[in-house]
């Protein structure tokens, strides 16, 4: 889908008619000759990231003097008397603007495009580059809803996907067809947080003509920028750390002015996956406060791992921020920093494992991550020997989202939720 032909781009750009009517010829219901508002900026370049997230894009001559922008909670602008290059929040709004301006800012990259939710980027990145037939290379351990997306989903469409474990990159080239479109990465990977070689894997893509697509959702822009190192594509699900309350869903594509611009009337555009206004609104809300909160996580999570890693209940931890990982040298070249998401294996049988989670007096339990709470979720409860050896996955490994409670405090409540796993407490 990355060049339409000329028959499917003149069948795509029939009218919208949910689209307000001004004689709309393109595939996203906005007239060609639209071009969206400049958006002037007192703060001059360079920004500090702290900066960008607090002032990058509000515009408060605009908006009034406004210290927070307004809400352009509506569907249409109208254009009687002034062409100010918007017409349906479909396709563009100002406050969504703003938030997309501060993430482009944040990834170093030309411009990016806020979806309803992390999947939605995820899946509008991947079709952006996808065709009939094609064939995409993927880490094994990904984010399971891409995984089941490219396995299941894309096959209907004769899409191929090679899992790879993605650590190796002489085995992502072995990988490689004539066919092969798009390298789909996430570093660190989901719940086991091994890493790709950023640098290595784009410069291969490069030599190839194959697409790259970086999910930066676990580093974030504060501490990794996949684009430096050549990759083209970097997709968030902003739901986690840059919203950071649990109160949105919310998405990020990152890339090329052109190529944001061709996702902007396509895969957003046609499959309507805009994000809300309110939702940018609150997401703007988190970026004001994500160097600061980012901080507090990093420094908890690396407190407590380091903690786990000499505790006598605990056989392994998996976190990158800390020397004992494999890869902690990958992770010093292409991180500037860490943030609170770790995993670990403890000592025990799978009943005492749950006997833990349930001990937790400060940890809630669920599948998400990156907000203010912290978290505990198990993902190696239940899988076999077999699926343990082929993942690389340890049988019985928990997660924990680190959150912004007293580290101090969060510790004492995973020890003396170990201790009771021993005696059988639930």
């Amino acid at each position: 889908m990355d060049e339409a032909t000329t028959s499917e781009r003149e069948r795509l750009s029939e009218r919208d008619t949910d689209a307000p009517d001004a004689g709309e010829t393109g595939m996203s219901g906005v007239a060609p000759h639209e071009t969206l508002p400049p958006k002037p900026s007192s703060l001059k370049p360079p920004l500090s990231k702290q900066d960008i997230c607090l002032h990058l894009g509000d515009d408060y001559d605009r908006h009034l003097g406004a210290i927070m922008p307004p809400i352009f909670q509506n569907t249409l602008f109208t254009r009687k008397t002034a062409n100010h290059g918007y017409t349906y929040t479909r396709v563009a709004n100002p406050t969504i603007e703003i938030a997309e301006r501060k993430i482009a800012a944040l990834e170093g990259a030309e411009a990016a495009r806020c979806f309803s939710s992390g999947m939605a980027a995820i899946s509008a990145a991947l079709m952006s580059v996808m065709e009939k037939d094609c064939h995409i290379v993927c880490p094994l351990n990904v984010y399971p809803p891409v995984k089941g997306f490219l396995e299941v989903y894309m096959k209907r469409f004769g899409v191929e996907t090679t899992f790879v474990s993605g650590t190796d990159v002489g085995e992502i080239e072995a990988a490689l067809r004539p066919n092969t479109r798009a390298i789909y990465l996430e570093t660190p990977l989901s719940n086991v947080f091994t890493l790709q070689d950023l640098r290595a894997i784009a410069a291969l893509a490069k030599a190839h003509g194959v697409t790259t697509i970086a999910d930066n959702t676990w580093a974030t822009p504060l501490y990794q920028n996949p684009i430096a190192f050549g990759i083209d594509i970097v997709v968030h699900s902003a739901t986690k750390y840059m919203g950071g309350h649990s109160d949105i869903l919310a998405g990020v594509m990152v890339g090329s002015e052109a190529r944001m611009e061709r996702v902007t009337h396509e895969e957003r555009g046609l499959f309507g996956a805009a994000m809300d206004p309110h939702q940018a609104w609150l997401l703007i809300r988190g970026l004001r406060t994500l160097p600061l909160r980012m901080r507090q996580h990093q420094e908890s999570a690396m407190r407590i791992a380091a903690h786990l890693e000499t505790h006598p209940l605990v056989e392994q931890v998996l976190y990158p921020g800390l020397p004992s990982h494999p890869q902690h040298a990958l992770a010093r070249s292409q991180m500037s920093g860490y943030t609170g998401l770790i995993s670990f294996v403890p000592r025990g049988t799978p009943e005492q494992i749950v006997s833990f989670v349930k001990g937790l007096a400060l940890f809630e339990e669920g599948p998400s991550w990156g907000g203010f709470e912290s978290l505990v979720n198990t993902p190696g409860l239940g899988i076999d020997e077999e699926t343990s050896r082929r993942t690389g996955m340890p049988q019985r490994l928990v997660r924990l989202s680190i959150g912004l409670e007293d580290a101090d405090a969060l510790t004492a409540d995973i020890d003396q939720a170990l201790a009771g796993m021993l005696r059988g407490r639930a």
